[in-house]
Formats: C-alpha cells, structure tokens, sequence
C-alpha cells in the first residue's frame, strides 16, 4: 500500500511529495523544490529509505533541491526526469533562483525520462507521460490500478498550469490534459505541484479552464 506525504517548500509553497510503500517503507521524493532540511526531516521522522528523486519538470521550485538532497540522502538515489526538453530549465536553476532572491544548483538528472517509460515508486510502476505546455518537457506519473496520479504543474483544482513563458503554449497544455489525462478515468486522484489535490472528473466538471 502507498502512503503519500506532501511538504510545502519555498515561498511557492510548491508540493514536495513523498510516496512509499508502508510495508517496506522504501519510495522516491517527487519535486524537492528547495528546504531541502524540511525534506530531509520528514524522512528521517517517517523513517523512509529513498530510491530515486522524481522531477515533473525543471522550474526552480520544483527541482531547485534535487542536487542537495541527493547528495545527503544515503546512497546518492539518482535523478529521474523529467523529459529532455527542459534541459535548458535544469541548466539554469541558479540563475532563475536567483531573480528571487533565492539559491538553486544546476543539475543534469541521471536519466531523463520520455512518454511510455515507467518509474518505479514504493515497488509499484508509475507510466510516464509527456505533458508539454508549461514546459516543454513536463511529465506526469500515472499508476493505473491504484488510480492515482501526480501531474505537476499541469492541472490544480480549478486551474490549470501557467503558460505565459516564452517557452510557454497553453494549446499544448490543454491538448494534454484533454488527451491524456481525463481519458484515464474520473476516478483518478491526482496530487498537483501547489494547493490541494482533486480528481480528473472534479476538475472535468468544474474546472474553468476545461470548459470547451
């Protein structure tokens, strides 16, 4: 069974996520954004071994404490993620940190990740898919059976990611939300990079954004 823990860090308070199996206590952190000692204490209190940190996609707040926590975790857990499109983002943390008064590390992962590739997750495969629009190399991690998800910044309760970056493309967003992540079922729970999570056919129903 899968437990999940969600840890508010930065002043975006963007979603660090950890996921683990509750028999083995063995799982990944999802996003370490920054804070990397708030993250390091809710393993430590949670007693959790870490296997791989999962990045949805390479802004600062999500990726900015991935170097730092990989190097204090036991056993360096690789890098995983996200798509090879954001390696622009990943190669310049410092300097999108720093226009905000805040410290990043650059980072190349250990693997990138493309659609159809699966990660493992507290001994359970997640499948990967590629969700361009905010990025452009976006992922999101689906596990079917369990129906759950955890979608970034693609989708929020009632809102949907930004678009208005210059690599930004709101059509590409909506296409795969549309495409991707709604035909998965409405029953699929889903965590997001801030704010409280929902499900696909909540947001199917009433989010704003999805009204054709």
């Amino acid at each position: 069974m899968l437990k999940a823990a969600i840890i508010p860090v930065t002043p975006f308070q963007q979603n660090c996520a950890l996921l683990w199996d509750e028999e083995s206590l063995r799982g990944s952190v999802i996003d370490p954004g920054g804070e990397v000692e708030r993250i390091l204490a809710a393993i430590d209190e949670l007693k959790i071994t870490v296997e791989s940190i999962l990045l949805t996609h390479g802004h600062m707040d999500h990726a900015g404490g991935a170097a730092e926590l990989k190097e204090a975790l036991p056993g360096a857990p690789p890098v995983i993620g996200p798509d090879r499109r954001d390696a622009f983002l990943l190669g310049g943390l410092e300097e999108q940190a720093a226009k905000y008064g805040m410290q990043a590390r650059n980072l190349v992962p250990d693997q990138w990740l493309v659609e159809g590739d699966t990660v493992a997750i507290g001994g359970e495969e997640f499948g990967v898919l590629h969700c361009p629009g905010h990025t452009p190399g976006h992922v999101a991690f689906v596990q079917t059976r369990l129906r759950v998800a955890v979608v970034g910044d693609v989708l929020f309760r009632g809102s949907v990611g930004r678009t208005d970056f210059a690599y930004g493309d709101q059509e590409a967003l909506l296409a795969a939300i549309h495409g991707k992540l709604l035909p998965l079922g409405d029953d699929i729970a889903f965590l997001c990079g801030h704010g409280p999570g929902s499900s696909f056919g909540q947001e199917r129903r009433s989010n704003p954004f999805l009204r054709s």
